[in-house]
């Protein structure tokens, strides 16, 4: 039996406390022999990367454990930061960045030298030559004189301590070594500002001295995710054709497109490691690839060419590893979270679904789970946006007669990255309460083509902005939501579009700010190598267009702010440093306008620690609830934050 209650103050065994309870997902997952090995990251233990293997025999153990941390800060976003062969782990202990090995039973050995300045060599992405003996890798290197980071492709030994041997320098950034099958020639992919990796990369062949441009020659494509297939041939994807398809390269034929649905099959390189196809036996390919916001699973055969999707119960798919007719990857739908699945695949027939590594127990049944609907609304300038839309979800209740639920618009990070439907407890906190969610896939985002992220070139805090204001009429229009009660969220660039929403509309009544841009230029003049040329696409380059730089950071204009902000913020973020959420809260407190600031210790771009996740999580709820009046569920002792110059 349901009770009407309160929009936004619905009772719900969703809490923050749940949100990071042993939160083990997945976050990399390899195949070694018959052994599947990944990768967790443990919020309840400092944010600490743990890595797993199960057994053939189901067996499953924790061949690093605490103190050890596997995780590489190079890019700061990371990402393939241990590797597995022959039951032997490489990996990047996070605390030092040096590269170390580790024998089941044994002991982490460093096999890089430790650095004169601390962190200042970097590690990842790396692969094992087939006779064993050395690995390829990137490194990244700090300079004590505040010289831009070096990044190069190295070579060293691969069970005993060595100096590195430079194997690929001169790009400003390099990813993706990986040696071929016979060990005679070895790829990389490299590309050099102001391109980021999802404009315009080169992928490379070296083989016998002589070095091969295999793909982006002429610049304007990005090519990724190179990987040998058995025969030797190359893989890759690349968006030559205005979507992310896939290709094959031999030294015979050149590239040959294999796969272009007039979809995307590959992912925007934010991390190392990714992976968006495998390789099964009999010369077929399985990959995912994006229809409507959903990801989708097909089968390449040489014999049969592409499947029609396969019919698995997944919505998101990645970091795909193949063995036989076995399929591993990391799998999530709208009512489980991320986990391992395997799929056994014969010819390019689907026979079995299972659970290798299985979600978190959650002890809740699937009617606390909203399912998102995919919804296209029209936009500024004649354009057409996208966006998946989450009504309130609860069981036990629903809101007062005549009334509508509070929307709370989700802009996820990137810009260039893409809402997935996946089972996220940090949305379902919302929508169990009685809220609306919207997560806008606005223009810029990734899974649409080339084009539509291009849209946002030069656009970054308009384009992505009137999108948001879009979707939050739309849902306004068809009756969704209530039109009084509009609210913006969002981390990194989601932050800053939250701000610039709010400082250059008057469509929403309140937003939060984790971690978000509040001066573009203080981002372009002072953020990491990765990023640092990144606005040049999205603004103009810097400081030749400081003036459209200054015409949309909102802390230049704060006196068009009146509409209440929470902002939450990471006091050690070397992406978004702590002193732009400073300058914009001192500039709404100074105004008169209500704003609520939480800074975290220790936090970087991003919340890893659990009691931070939690405080962040309430802190926006009770935010909320002082700024539209609704209470907070007693039984969960949450404490509300200081909201400064409210008076209600």
């Amino acid at each position: 039996m349901t009770t009407a209650a309160p929009y936004g103050a619905w009772p719900t065994p969703i809490t923050s406390e749940l949100v990071v309870r042993s939160a083990r997902q997945p976050a990399a997952v390899a195949l070694d022999g018959d052994d599947l090995w990944w990768s967790e990251s443990r919020p309840a233990e400092s944010g600490r990367s743990a890595v797993m293997r199960r057994s053939a025999d189901g067996v499953v153990s924790e061949v690093l454990g605490p103190p050890w941390n596997a995780r590489t800060a190079v890019h700061e976003y990371g990402g393939g930061s241990w590797w597995v062969v022959n039951g032997v782990l490489w990996f990047t202990e996070w605390g030092t960045q040096r590269l170390h090995r580790l024998e089941v039973g044994g002991e982490p050995e460093p096999l890089t030298p430790a650095p004169a300045l601390a962190r200042s060599l970097r590690y990842t992405d790396g692969s094992v030559h087939p006779d064993g003996t050395r690995l390829l890798c990137v490194r990244e290197e700090h300079h004590a004189d505040g010289r831009e980071a070096t990044n190069l492709i190295v070579s060293l030994a691969a069970h005993e301590a060595s100096v590195p041997e430079v194997m690929v320098e001169g790009p400003d950034f390099v990813s993706d070594p990986r040696w071929r099958p016979d060990g005679e020639a070895f790829c990389w992919i490299e590309w050099d500002h102001p391109d980021m990796p999802w404009d315009a990369t080169r992928l490379m062949v070296q083989a016998h001295g002589e070095r091969i441009v295999v793909a982006g020659r002429d610049g304007g494509e990005s090519v990724g995710q190179p990987t040998w297939a058995p025969d030797g041939s190359l893989w890759f994807f690349a968006d030559r054709t205005g979507f992310w398809s896939l290709y094959r390269w031999t030294p015979e034929r050149g590239s040959e497109a294999m796969v272009d649905l007039g979809a995307d099959i590959g992912f925007p390189q934010w991390v190392f490691g990714q992976s968006c196809f495998a390789f099964l036996d009999g010369g077929r390919v399985a990959f995912r690839y994006v229809d409507g916001g959903f990801d989708r699973l097909a089968v390449w055969d040489p014999h049969e060419g592409t499947s029609p999707p396969l019919d698995v119960p997944h919505t998101v798919i990645d970091g795909l590893h193949g063995d036989g007719d076995n399929l591993v990857y990391l799998a999530a739908s709208p009512y489980q979270e991320l986990h391992v699945a395997r799929a056994v695949i014969k010819g390019s027939r689907l026979v079995s679904v299972e659970e290798l590594v299985p979600p978190r127990s959650l002890g809740l049944a699937a009617q606390w789970c909203a399912t998102p609907e995919t919804i296209s609304f029209p936009t500024a300038g004649g354009e057409v946006a996208h966006a998946l839309f989450y009504p309130p979800t609860n069981p036990d209740c629903v809101g007062p007669d005549h009334d509508k639920p509070p929307l709370l618009v989700m802009i996820h990070g990137g810009p260039t990255a893409a809402a997935r439907p996946l089972l996220s407890l940090g949305r379902q906190y919302w929508t169990s309460r009685g809220f609306a969610v919207v997560d806008v896939n606005y223009r810029g985002s990734t899974g649409y083509g080339r084009a539509y992220r291009q849209l946002l070139h030069g656009q970054w805090g308009i384009a992505d902005v009137e999108d948001c204001v879009a979707a939050a009429e739309f849902l306004v229009c068809r009756g969704d939501v209530d039109s009084a009660r509009l609210c913006i969220r969002g981390g990194s660039a989601g932050g800053f579009t939250t701000l610039a929403a709010l400082t250059f509309h008057d469509v929403f009544a309140a937003g939060a700010s984790h971690y978000g841009v509040a001066d573009l230029g203080a981002l372009a003049a002072d953020t990491h190598k990765f990023e640092s040329r990144y606005l040049d696409s999205l603004v103009g380059p810097w400081p030749d267009e400081r003036a459209t730089y200054e015409a949309r950071s909102p802390i230049f204009h704060t006196d068009r702010i009146d509409r209440p902000l929470a902002v939450f913020q990471g006091l050690d973020d070397l992406v978004v440093p702590a002193n732009q959420a400073e300058m914009i809260v001192g500039a709404l407190r100074n105004r008169g306008v209500p704003v609520a600031y939480v800074a975290f210790a220790g936090e970087q771009h991003g919340f890893r620690l659990a009691e931070n996740i939690r405080a962040s999580l309430d802190g926006e709820l009770s935010f909320y609830a002082q700024v539209f009046g609704f209470s907070l569920p007693p039984q969960e002792g949450i404490e509300p934050i200081p909201v400064e110059n409210l008076h209600r």
